[in-house]
């Protein structure tokens, strides 16, 4: 369900606005029934070589919102044929996911496209998926990229696509391209009757955009000429005048958006106008109008809306469509916070150790930060958050580096004018009004689920119950289910990376079937075919020369590469780290036994008594984990400790159980096993666990005789991708310094930096060998009203 994002404001003239229209009746089932997610997908740069990594972080959003709608997002890898390379699943926490793809060093050069959709995004039109097209280059390779100079397309948009005689008209002129578009371009109109006289003059604003006001004059007929400065012309006719219409005219500043109805010749058989004014599929906005003045302005105060696409719509008094329009909200003040960093440490000098501070906030559980060295070119650039959150993840067609409609220099002239050529394509008002709604096929799951089926000599088994044993050693833990009438198992709500082992037996076995049964399992979740075509790019495939260098960028990345290898080789062989991943081993062997399904999450933080036996400091295993877990608080209430995590009670489970938090005071350490603070969702919560848990697992569990017989039946489940470490150099470390030559453009990456309550989060990172000024990219969510924290800046 979408969350409300605005109060709906009312305006009118002479009517009672009590009855709610059947286009209002629509847009509420439409807003409730079937809410829209979009995607944003930040890369560790915007361009790659085969044999590197490329690792993601994706934003999923529920209109203006994190989406709660999703857990699992699918991430695809496809070559210009639409051939798969690779496909990731990946868990979304409060809209969050990350991943990376590990671009094989066989991979030819070429233009590849990264496509990223939920389940639940498949049940609508597939131009909302994402669709993101990365170069990746190859030396070896026969063919190689280039620059694809593609002529460019011109149309004209008038303002709420009328064209009314005697009626001053903004135009829009939007450029097209394949390739890339001119940034430097002019236009003029004529008279077609007087083709040598310049009615009107303009320059475009950028890429995508240019603009100019005309009154029109009935019968005549005017001709657009643009021109860019490389001398390539388009003449296309503006849209034939009308004699009688209706014109909507919008102007939106900080305060309010302010319209104007304008009208020639109006139908006399309309007594009355609608007004809607939508955001984001939620009625926002509504006015009805006796009487059309040509000279009365309306306006809507900007104070309970939201940054983001308004659409005013007009209707007759038989609620046909009769004009529309685009608008973005209060374009001078964006509504996202933007960090102060603290106690900056930043050198120019090769290697050497650099940091900064995000100061600390109570509202944010953490953030995605990125350093680049400043002569690299980031994802960011071109599509940003703010332009895939507020602009393209609605807006289907193509648009030249979105990203600069949301910069300190933007210019919102432009972006106006940018709306004007745009239609919102979410819904359509006549298909939703006539109950034309989307068919939906893939309902949201929670996480991952598995549908299986009991058979016993070859037929259903229904109403039988099922031993499932998760692991193989002493201390394995035993769930039940039982199958439905028609013999169907079902397993939901599952978290866990790569694949997942068990087996099963039947609770009690009639002794006739002679060990003739099975159970098997499949997931109800699928990655869905691409069914459109692939888009085209501003790049082309040339025979690569014999004498053919690479470029100083394909370079760097080369040599980068090889010290990556380098670099990975070191931190695997460093002691201090080989041992501490000796015990992480049996942690992680530790935790796979103990563990259910229901009680594993990505975001959990593990404590091993067993082979860590210097941990115990206290008498209270609550009071011992106080300061050891950010955003965890102990407090002493009624005589014993209770658990919050960022302010929210959480549950404590004693094996898996949920037990009063009494029931732990008096626990000896010598019995414990293991204790795992779990953050946010997890499947075995009571009420969803949407706060989170600490589990504590007790030696007896954990010293139980083996369950596992040899003769039971063995199945592995596969679930979500593994996301590979992102390694850099320390060079405080001598290991490090048998790298030759360091050329790293990535010198942070860190998809889940977690923000403590109490103190700034720190980040810490090495420089390159030449590096004199880094790109600092951070984003967070504010977790009280979804406010996006957003940082992209160059530094120092």
């Amino acid at each position: 369900m979408t969350k409300k994002l605005i109060t709906l404001l009312a305006v009118s003239t002479i009517y009672c606005l009590n009855a709610q229209t059947k286009a209002e009746e629509a847009l509420k089932t439409f807003e409730q029934k079937y809410p829209q997610e979009k995607i944003h997908i930040l890369l560790d740069k915007s361009n790659y070589i085969a044999g590197e990594n490329l690792w993601f972080k994706s934003f999923v959003f529920d209109g203006y919102t994190t989406s709660a709608i999703s857990t699992t997002l699918f991430v695809e890898l496809y070559d210009s044929n639409k051939n798969q390379i690779s496909k990731k699943l990946v868990p979304l926490i409060n809209g969050e996911g990350s991943g990376n793809i590990a671009l094989p060093a066989s991979l030819k050069e070429d233009v590849y496209y990264i496509r990223a959709y939920t389940g639940w995004m498949a049940n609508f039109n597939e131009d909302f998926q994402l669709i993101k097209p990365i170069a990746v280059y190859n030396p070896s390779s026969p063919e190689k990229l280039i620059a694809n100079p593609t002529p460019w397309t011109v149309s004209a948009y008038p303002e709420s696509g009328s064209f009314i005689d005697g009626i001053n008209t903004k135009i829009a002129v939007r450029l097209q391209s394949n390739g890339t578009a001119p940034s430097d371009w002019e236009g003029y109109v004529v008279d077609s009757d007087n083709p040598d006289t310049k009615i009107i003059t303009f320059k475009g604003f950028d890429q995508n955009i240019g603009l100019f006001n005309i009154t029109p004059k009935s019968g005549k007929k005017y001709q657009l000429i643009v021109q860019d400065k490389n001398g390539q012309k388009q003449n296309i006719m503006l849209p034939e005048v009308s004699s009688s219409g209706i014109n909507l005219q919008v102007i939106s500043d900080k305060d309010h958006v302010k319209y104007t109805l304008k009208s020639k010749n109006p139908s006399q058989e309309s007594q009355y106008y609608t007004v809607l004014g939508t955001i984001n599929n939620q009625l926002v906005y509504k006015a009805k109008i006796s009487k059309i003045n040509n000279e009365t302005q309306y306006s809507i105060s900007n104070n309970q809306l939201v940054s983001g696409i308004l659409q005013l719509t007009v209707f007759d008094d038989k609620e046909n469509v009769v004009s529309n329009r685009l608008s973005f909200v209060q374009p001078q003040l964006l509504q996202f916070k933007q960090p102060t960093l603290q106690s900056l440490s930043l050198r120019d000098a090769p290697r050497e150790k650099n940091s900064f501070n995000i100061p600390k906030d109570a509202n944010f559980s953490n953030y995605t930060v990125l350093v680049l060295d400043a002569n690299t070119k980031s994802s960011e650039e071109d599509q940003s958050l703010l332009s895939s959150l507020w602009l393209t993840g609605d807006i289907t067609s193509s648009i030249t580096n979105p990203a600069q409609y949301f910069t300190k220099t933007r210019n919102t002239d432009a972006l106006d004018a940018l709306l004007i050529s745009e239609k919102w394509k979410r819904f359509e008002w006549k298909s939703i009004m006539t109950g034309n709604y989307p068919m939906i096929k893939y309902q949201p799951e929670s996480y991952l689920s598995y549908k299986g089926k009991v058979n016993i000599q070859g037929k259903p088994a229904p109403n039988t119950e099922v031993n499932l044993i998760f692991g193989s050693e002493p201390g394995s833990r035993m769930s039940q289910i039982k199958s439905d009438n028609n013999g169907f198992l079902t397993l939901n709500n599952l978290v866990f990376e790569d694949s997942m082992k068990f087996f099963y037996q039947l609770n009690s076995e009639p002794k006739d079937i002679n060990n003739n049964y099975s159970v098997y399992f499949q997931p109800t979740f699928s990655f869905i075919p691409y069914k459109k075509n692939l888009p085209s790019t501003s790049y082309k495939l040339v025979q690569r020369p014999a004498d053919d260098k690479p470029s100083d960028e394909v370079s760097r990345s080369l040599t980068a590469l090889n010290a990556q290898k380098v670099i990975s080789e070191n931190i695997t062989n460093i002691e201090e780290i080989k041992l501490k991943g000796e015990v992480k081993n049996k942690t992680k062997k530790l935790n796979d036994e103990l563990s259910s399904p229901q009680f594993k999450s990505v975001n959990e933080q593990v404590f091993d008594f067993v082979n860590e036996t210097s941990m115990m400091t206290s008498n209270n295993i609550l009071k011992w984990l106080q300061g050891r877990v950010a955003g965890l608080t102990i407090q002493m209430q009624r005589g014993s400790y209770t658990a919050s995590l960022r302010g929210a009670q959480v549950g404590i489970y004693l094996d898996e159980m949920l037990v009063d938090p009494s029931q732990v005071d008096n626990i000896s350490t010598s019995d414990i096993a293991m204790v795992k603070v779990i953050k946010g969702f997890f499947a075995g919560g009571f009420g969803g666990g949407g706060n989170g848990a600490i589990a504590i697992y007790s030696r007896r569990g954990a010293s139980s005789e083996k369950i596992v017989s040899s003769k039971l039946r063995q199945i592995t489940l596969t679930g979500y991708d593994k996301e590979a470490p992102f390694e850099a150099p320390s060079y405080e470390n001598e290991k490090f310094k048998g790298v030759a030559q360091d050329t790293r453009s990535v010198l942070y990456w860190n998809s889940f930096l977690e923000a403590l309550p109490e103190e700034p989060s720190k980040v810490q990172f090495y420089n390159n060998d030449d590096a004199k000024k880094y790109k600092v990219i951070i984003i967070g969510y504010d977790k009280n009203n979804d406010t996006p924290l957003y940082y992209n800046e160059v530094l120092p």
